[in-house]
């Protein structure tokens, strides 16, 4: 049995964290057997290299070996792909074909993105893989075949069989072994090993020196999420040996190749926990329109009793609780503010049949005003010189005067605009 360090360089894989190694002897030690194994990880983990360590180590090496990505292949004919059709099987099925699983009989097939697979192909695989059967579309016939199967999906699998995306009893078939690769941001310490073996390939490919980076370019990759993992890194360092003039990059330069994502920290996010916060939202937003709904029906009420009674003072002792739930504990804020959304609630809500009732409403409200006028006329000029004098003596600065005159900041400013100071 090869080592784990002899399988990295023949597969050409860099790094020496423990997690990758363990995946790597993981591969080493089913390779022998006839085991269905699936690949987990992140995209661009690098899952396309355990197949080929698990097919070039089994007793099937001599035979074929077919990568096959499931996302790529279109739903109406994966099928036919993956297990041939006969001629006039569908429209363009000029002749017989061989699907993969014919192809690499006595070898290994790759399944990249198995999770991909529409429902009716996972029941064909499941076949393929409790007995060796399938048939061809369009035939029949049941056909054997004696293939290797190594899958790979970057979904979380309990939620998709969760959702009915696909199938429980597929997935332990798939699973009698489950290999997984680690995100680049859990192997902080290949990072640097990883880009320095980039640019090496890059600047022989290109034919121009290896840039280097300094020390904090390589503290900055390091730090940085990598959410395309390796494939992202590699494209990271070709930008770089290819953009760059100087061959020294510092971190100021690399950080111009690296997406800001907001936030370097892990986020993890859970489908189910995101509806429950949705949920949430929901109750919160019904809550609050129910509560604006109370409030709308309490200021039509109190609109109605102004209405009915033509008196504002009559009006505000027998609704004074109404009036302060509705604007506060500010007995005379909250009244102001009632006034104020009153008046403007009663306008349009004149109709032809109302139009006598209010007249007569706002008749009496006004006689009510001009006999208060005449008996508080003193007062009026009382309270316009105290407003004038506070105002002067706090430099026109209306929340001290207001706190000095004992009102709210709101009234003086109503006071201000009715006596056009």
């Amino acid at each position: 049995m090869e080592s784990i360090q002899a399988i990295k360089q023949r597969f050409g894989i860099i790094g020496n964290d423990p997690k990758l190694n363990r995946s790597i002897e993981k591969a080493i030690q089913v390779a022998p057997t006839d085991i269905s194994v699936l690949v987990t990880g992140e995209s661009g983990v690098g899952k396309e290299s355990i197949p080929k360590i698990i097919h070039q180590l089994s007793h099937r090496k001599h035979g074929k070996y077919i990568a096959v990505n499931c996302g790529a292949i279109p739903e109406g004919t994966i099928d036919s792909e993956l297990f041939g059709h006969e001629k006039g099987a569908f429209t363009g099925a000029t002749a017989t074909r061989s699907g993969y699983f014919e192809v690499a009989d006595g070898g290994t097939i790759f399944l990249d993105e198995v999770g991909e697979l529409p429902l009716t192909t996972q029941v064909r695989l499941l076949r393929v893989l409790e007995n060796g059967e399938f048939i061809k579309v369009g035939s029949s016939k049941v056909q054997k075949t004696d293939v290797r199967i190594v899958a790979a999906t970057n979904v979380n699998m309990f939620e998709a069989i969760k959702k009915e995306k696909f199938r429980e009893d597929l997935y332990y078939r798939l699973s009698t072994i489950e290999i997984n690769l680690p995100p680049l941001r859990e192997r902080k310490e290949d990072i640097h090993l990883l880009f320095r073996k980039f640019a090496s390939d890059f600047a022989l490919k290109y034919k121009m020196p290896t840039v280097k980076l300094t020390d904090d370019a390589v503290n900055l990759l390091t730090k940085y999420r990598w959410n395309g993992n390796i494939r992202q890194l590699r494209n990271v360092a070709e930008q770089v040996s290819v953009l760059e003039q100087h061959r020294t990059i510092n971190g100021v330069t690399i950080q111009n190749y690296l997406p800001d994502t907001g936030s370097n920290l892990p986020a993890v996010v859970n489908s189910s926990k995101s509806e429950s916060d949705f949920s949430s939202e929901r109750e919160i937003l019904y809550k609050v329109l129910f509560d604006m709904k109370g409030d709308l029906n309490d200021l039509k009420k109190l609109t109605m009793e102004l209405m009915k009674k033509g008196s504002v003072s009559e009006v505000q002792k027998d609704n004074e609780h109404l009036i302060q739930k509705i604007y506060g504990d500010d007995k005379d804020e909250a009244f102001d503010a009632a006034v104020e959304d009153l008046e403007v609630l009663s306008i349009p809500q004149r109709t032809e049949t109302n139009e006598s009732i209010v007249s007569d409403v706002e008749d009496k409200y006004h006689f009510a005003e001009e006999i208060e006028e005449e008996e508080t006329l003193s007062l009026h000029d009382k309270e316009l010189e105290l407003i004038k004098k506070s105002l002067e003596r706090h430099s026109g600065k209306r929340k001290l005067a207001a706190a000095e005159l004992g009102i709210s900041e709101r009234t003086l400013y109503r006071k201000i605009k009715q006596f056009d100071l």
